[in-house]
């Protein structure tokens, strides 16, 4: 008799990943969108950041390195969100990486 080596497929979880890190939920992502005013305004905001971290420190480097204007605005759901003029996407995720609040792979760019 010949003798087969066969293995059964495991069935695939979707959410092994996220449990392995020891967060709650998924990865804690650090979100940026872009919001359009009116016209060619718009507003840039990031959303996400731990808890631990003075808002109002990052907002004030922020505001010093793009030379633009902004605020922290409490949300219900969302907790605090900063909010920055113009399309800040690009600058505020190089900022992020650089002073290495978040990882690169924790960013997520929204918008247009």
């Amino acid at each position: 008799m010949v003798e087969i080596d066969v293995q059964i497929p495991t069935a695939f979880d979707p959410f092994a990943e996220a449990n392995d890190s020891g967060a709650p939920g998924a990865k804690e992502y650090v979100h940026i969108r872009i919001q359009q005013r009116n016209g060619k305004k718009s507003l840039t905001t990031v959303q996400g950041l731990r808890k631990e971290f003075s808002y109002e420190k990052i907002l004030k480097d922020l505001k010093k390195e793009f030379c633009c204007n902004g605020n922290v605005v409490q949300d219900k759901e969302l907790g605090k969100v900063i909010q920055l003029q113009g399309d800040q996407r690009k600058n505020v995720s190089q900022f992020l990486i650089g002073a290495g609040l978040v990882k690169k792979d924790q960013i997520k760019i929204h918008g247009f």
